[in-house]
C-alpha cells in the first residue's frame, strides 16, 4: 500500500514541478519583457520561439530533480539538504541550457531571462516543498501516510531508534513490535512489545503487512545476522540494518570498497584529505592576515592600557596541545596578574577570579585577549575554526576520563569552534564541548567554517561563561 501511494504521490510531484518550472519560466518572461525596469529593446525573438525553450527545459529539470533525489521518498531527509540538491539541480541545467544556447548561435536569447528564471524557480521549488512537507507532516501526525515496522533483535540501538520515531511523529513511522531471543516476551519499551522469538518471522511475515523491517541486533548476537537478513529477504520486505556500534562509531561511518571488500573506517575525518587540508590552510592564511590588519587598532589599544594598567609582559604564552599531540606556544594578551607556573596549572579560570585584572575582565569578556592567537593562525599552530587547544596537564586528565577525547587532535586547534558558539566554553561541561567537538571533525566543510565563522561575531566573542 505505502508503495502504491509512494508512485502515485511521485507522479503528483513530478506534476507539481513541471507547473512550477513552466510558471517561474512565463513570470522571468513577463519580469524581462513587460516589467519597465528591465525592458530593452527587442531582441527579435517572438513570446512562442521563447515558449518553445519549455519543450527542453521542462524535461530536463525533471530529470535533474530525479538525479539529484528530489523524488527519492526520504521521510527524515532534512530541509537543507532538499534545498541544497534543489539549488545544484537547477544550477546545473540552466547552465546546460546557456552552453547550448552559445553552441547552437542563439546570441538574442535573453540571458538575463534565464537568470530571473533560475532565481525564481528555486525560490519557487523551495516553497513547493516546504508546503508539502508540512502537509505530510501533519497527516503523519494524525496517524495517516503511516510506514509500519518490526524490529528484530531488542538493543540499544532498538531503544534509541524508538526513541527518535516517538519524537519524530511527523516521519510517519508505527512500530509493529520486536522479535528478540534474549528478552522474554511481552516486555515493553514505551509502548513498544517484545512479540516473541526471531524464528517467529517465518509465521509473523506472511501474515503482516509490514513495509520495512529493521534489523536492530546487540553486538553479541551479529552472528546470526547473515541468518536473520537472508530469512528477511525471503519475505520482500524492505530491510534495513541499524547497527549497535553507536558507542564506537558515534556518527557517520566512512567506508571503503577494497576489491570487493567492504571497509568501514572508526571515523571520517575530511581534513585528512590533502585537497580539503590545503584549501582550510589558505583559508586561515589568507583569513589571519585579514583579521590582523581589521583588528590592529583594538590590538594596538590593548597593548596599550595592559602596560598602563599591571605588570608584567604585554604577551602571555602557554603550553597548549595541537595536531597530532604535538605541543605549541598559544598568545593571548597578559589578562590576569602574573603567578608562578604551579599556581598558572591549578585550574580553569572561574566566575570572580582575584587573579584577573580589571582590565583583563573587560578582555576576557569579550575575547579581545584572544587576538594574538591570529599570529598562531598564521604560523600553522592553529586554524580560524576547530576544536579549542587545551593545556597539557588537563589533556592527559580528560583523556583518560572522557571517551573519545583525543580525537581532537586529529585537526588543528581553532581560534572558534562548534562548541564555542554554542556557548560551551570556559568553565562548561567538557563532554559536551567534546560531542560538539567530534562533530565538526567529522562533518567539515568550507560552508560550515563560514558559518562558524558568522555566528562568533553574534555568538562567540561576548559569553557569560568566559571570566
Amino acid at each position: 500500500m505505502i508503495k502504491d501511494n509512494q508512485k502515485y504521490f511521485n507522479r503528483l510531484h513530478v506534476i507539481i514541478d513541471a507547473v512550477v518550472i513552466a510558471l517561474s519560466y512565463l513570470l522571468a518572461w513577463y519580469l524581462r519583457f513587460e516589467v519597465e525596469l528591465f525592458r530593452e529593446a527587442s531582441d527579435g525573438l517572438t513570446f512562442e520561439s521563447y515558449m518553445i525553450a519549455l519543450v527542453v527545459l521542462i524535461p530536463g529539470m525533471l530529470i535533474a530533480y530525479a538525479a539529484f533525489n528530489l523524488y527519492t521518498p526520504k521521510r527524515v531527509q532534512g530541509r537543507r539538504l532538499e534545498i541544497a540538491n534543489i539549488i545544484k539541480a537547477n544550477t546545473v541545467v540552466v547552465l546546460t541550457f546557456l552552453v547550448l544556447l552559445y553552441l547552437l548561435r542563439l546570441m538574442e536569447f535573453a540571458r538575463l531571462m534565464m537568470g530571473f528564471f533560475y532565481v525564481i524557480n528555486i525560490v519557487a521549488e523551495v516553497a513547493v516543498r516546504l508546503l508539502i512537507r508540512q502537509f505530510l507532516k501533519g497527516m503523519r501526525k494524525h496517524g495517516l501516510n503511516q510506514k509500519h515496522i518490526l524490529l528484530v533483535g531488542y538493543s540499544r540501538a532498538a531503544e534509541e531508534y524508538i526513541d527518535r520515531i516517538i519524537f519524530n511523529p511527523q516521519w510517519g513511522y508505527t512500530i509493529r513490535g520486536i522479535l528478540d531471543d534474549t528478552v522474554s516476551a511481552g516486555t515493553m519499551y514505551k509502548g513498544i512489545k517484545v512479540l516473541g522469538r526471531i524464528d517467529n518471522l517465518n509465521v509473523i511475515l506472511p501474515e503482516n503487512r509490514l513495509d520495512e523491517i529493521a534489523i536492530t541486533l546487540g553486538l553479541n548476537e551479529y552472528f546470526r545476522l547473515e541468518e536473520i537478513v537472508a530469512l528477511c529477504e525471503k519475505s520482500g520486505v524492505h530491510t534495513k540494518f541499524i547497527p549497535d556500534y553507536n558507542n564506537i562509531i558515534p556518527t557517520r561511518p566512512y567506508t571503503e570498497d577494497i576489491l570487493g571488500l567492504p571497509v568501514v573506517n572508526i571515523r571520517y575525518v575530511p581534513l585528512t584529505n590533502t585537497f580539503n587540508g590545503a584549501v582550510k590552510r589558505t583559508m586561515d592564511f589568507v583569513g589571519s592576515i585579514f583579521c590582523i590588519v581589521l583588528f590592529s587598532p583594538i590590538m594596538l589599544l590593548s597593548a596599550v592600557i595592559i602596560k598602563l594598567t599591571s605588570k608584567g609582559p604585554l604577551i602571555y604564552k602557554q603550553e597548549r596541545v595541537g595536531r597530532h599531540n604535538k605541543t605549541f606556544k598559544m598568545y593571548k594578551f597578559r589578562s590576569m596578574v602574573v603567578q608562578t607556573k604551579k599556581a598558572e596549572q591549578k585550574a580553569w579560570t572561574v566566575k570572580d577570579d582575584p587573579r584577573v585584572t580589571g582590565f583583563g575582565k573587560i578582555m576576557r569578556k569579550t575575547s579581545i585577549d584572544e587576538l594574538p592567537q591570529l599570529f598562531n593562525i598564521l604560523k600553522g599552530d592553529m586554524s580560524l575554526v576547530g576544536p579549542r587547544p587545551e593545556r597539557p596537564f588537563f589533556v592527559e586528565k580528560f583523556q583518560e576520563e572522557i571517551p573519545r577525547y583525543m580525537v581532537k587532535h586529529q585537526v588543528r586547534p581553532g581560534l572558534t569552534g562548534w562548541a564555542q558558539i554554542h556557548g560551551y566554553r570556559g568553565d562548561t561541561s567538557i563532554r559536551k564541548r567534546i560531542e560538539y567537538d567530534l562533530y565538526y571533525i567529522e562533518n567539515w566543510t568550507v560552508g560550515l567554517d563560514i558559518k562558524i565563522l558568522f555566528l562568533t561575531v553574534f555568538k562567540g566573542f561576548v559569553n557569560k561563561n568566559a571570566y
